[in-house]
């Protein structure tokens, strides 16, 4: 499935490019929220995130798109973004309080839980390897934070 691919086109590479910002996001962010009050750090940095994103957009004349967005789509990106919001600020006071390689995996459970929620809500298939990858990451999460 793997060989082959071209990785600049494919849903794969970009995964695995989230992944390794992620774990960044996950290393700068305990540094970053030492010395400061968690909230504050996640305004800072969703502020960075809405600069980026936005830069992105305008340098790819994408911003004139917002025009044909309808209200379905405005409605369930709204929903993103809070959901995006709270996970954000749970995340950043739970690096605050914890160790980054106990919080991180702890966080990854959102995997099997997109997982069953695509399938319930989605109507996404899960065959048995996706049953079996989602078990060994929600046993691998708490595994990694009970050590």
């Amino acid at each position: 499935m793997l060989r082959g691919m071209n990785w600049t086109t494919s849903w794969v590479g970009w995964a695995l490019l989230a992944a390794v910002f992620a774990a960044a996001t996950a290393l700068l962010t305990k540094v970053g929220v030492a010395h400061v009050d968690s909230n504050l750090a996640t305004a800072l940095r969703t502020s960075v995130v809405v600069i980026f994103a936005w830069t992105i957009v305008i340098a790819l004349g994408k911003h004139g798109e917002i025009r044909a967005l309808d209200r379905h789509t405005v409605l369930f990106l709204t929903l993103a973004g809070i959901a995006t919001g709270l996970s954000w600020i749970c995340y950043f006071r739970a690096l605050q309080l914890g160790p980054a390689s106990r919080v991180a995996p702890l966080d990854k459970l959102s995997v099997p839980l997109v997982m069953l929620f695509a399938w319930l809500l989605l109507g996404e298939t899960l065959n048995t390897a996706a049953i079996v990858g989602g078990a060994l990451i929600t046993v691998g999460a708490i595994v990694m934070v009970l050590a």
